[in-house]
């Protein structure tokens, strides 16, 4: 990801934005996205032919219908992983989250699609045996030896070298569906309040799972 971050960097005088509040992208996952209006196909054939990022942002709730509603100050730059452009000029992509930023200002722009400068913010590291990245992990765990054996196998690969802030990303991005808990998670710069969010809430899920039987021949 230390390219993507690189160029996350250099993209922040000027970064093409994607308002979409019925989505959150955090870093380290993945979001599938179907572009069809011709402003956002727009946005994505320029990300193509540049820098192959834009930023998915969310909008001040009770906005979401008027023609250029004010953005949400957080918001999350993503690099295009995969692409298909479609013969009738649709594209269909995986856009992945590399890093927070913070709106410094909107820019203006000839473009049909929005533009702002931003602040990249890094998380810190954690050092090892950190409290809160092993209750973290424990939480993890215990999710994992609840869910279908396929199912907790592809949380357990997402997870297996995220880290601190990282980890804690992903794995909300597994178990919190609801999009303003999501937001919560994407502003919280607080590396240590964020694991201790996302332990919390899955621990309130796991206590609604029964353990997964194990698998054998004395099922």
């Amino acid at each position: 990801m230390s390219d993507a971050l690189e160029r996350a960097r250099g993209a922040a005088r000027r970064l093409k934005v994607f308002p979409l509040p019925s989505v959150v992208l955090l870093p380290g996952t993945a979001l599938p996205l179907h572009i069809f209006e011709p402003r956002y196909r727009e946005l994505v054939s320029d990300a193509l032919a540049g820098d192959k990022l834009f930023a998915m942002a969310q909008v001040v709730p009770g906005q979401e219908r008027t023609p250029k509603p004010d953005l949400e100050p957080m918001l999350c730059i993503g690099t295009i992983s995969m692409h298909e452009k479609l013969e009738d000029g649709r594209f269909e992509l995986l856009l992945s989250g590399v890093v927070r930023a913070r709106v410094v200002r909107e820019l203006p722009t000839s473009k049909l699609y929005r533009e702002v400068e931003v602040e990249v913010l890094e998380d810190p590291a954690v050092p090892d045996g950190d409290d809160d990245e092993e209750a973290l992990r424990f939480a993890l765990l215990e999710l994992v030896a609840r869910l279908p054996t396929d199912v907790g196998e592809r949380v357990a690969q997402a997870t297996v070298r995220a880290r601190g802030g990282a980890l804690a990303d992903v794995l909300a991005s597994a178990v919190m569906e609801d999009v303003i808990r999501r937001y919560e998670v994407l502003c919280e710069r607080d590396v240590h309040v964020r694991m201790q969010m996302v332990a919390e809430e899955t621990m309130v899920l796991v206590a609604g799972m029964q353990s997964r039987k194990p698998e054998g021949l004395l099922n």
